[in-house]
């Protein structure tokens, strides 16, 4: 029993630091393509993953927080707390719905971090950023729209291949 956990706790780090990571060196790289509205944050690719492992759900939480913190000069601390909490329902959501599958495909699964982070973060960019501490429903589906547009440009241009590769070459049972 410990070995499953010590590999669980494991696995949810790795992805934790694989995920902050690649989020801190996009936005050095490229300023504020995984920080904006209209973002293509590179690491999100990384919940294929939940597909695979429950040790994903915290690893990508964890992460998500850490590249969040990085950040905070420039978009606030309240990415931070609604970005985490998009990250996390994302990654449960998916996980939940590993086997629900279209043609193989798990596209529900694959569509929940654009579901997650559109109504979560599209929230915060009204509420926080856009409309200063008020809604606007134009604004937020605006806002939010364009947060699932990048969300779905990640998962299905680099996630799909991510999922490919791992279930053509059975790496899945590795997670396991």
């Amino acid at each position: 029993m410990k070995n499953k956990s010590v590999q669980r706790l494991t696995q949810a780090a790795i992805i934790a630091a694989l995920y902050a990571a690649l989020t801190i060196m996009q936005n050095i790289l490229v300023p504020g393509s995984a920080s904006m509205a209209v973002q293509f944050r590179v690491s999100e690719v990384l919940t294929i993953l939940a597909l695979f492992t429950p040790s994903a759900i915290p690893g990508l939480t964890v992460g998500c927080i850490i590249a969040n913190i990085s950040s905070l000069a420039s978009i606030g601390a309240f990415d931070m707390i609604f970005g985490s909490i998009a990250s996390f329902l994302a990654a449960f959501s998916m996980y939940k719905l590993r086997n629900v599958r279209l043609f193989k495909i798990p596209f529900a699964a694959l569509l929940m971090p654009a579901l997650m982070n559109g109504i979560i973060v599209g929230f915060e960019i009204d509420f926080f950023f856009v409309n200063t501490y008020s809604f606007d429903i134009i604004d937020f589906l605006i806002q939010g729209g364009l947060v699932a547009v990048g969300e779905i440009a990640v998962l299905f241009v680099l996630g799909l291949p991510l999922f490919a590769a791992i279930e053509k070459r059975n790496l899945s049972k590795k997670f396991s």
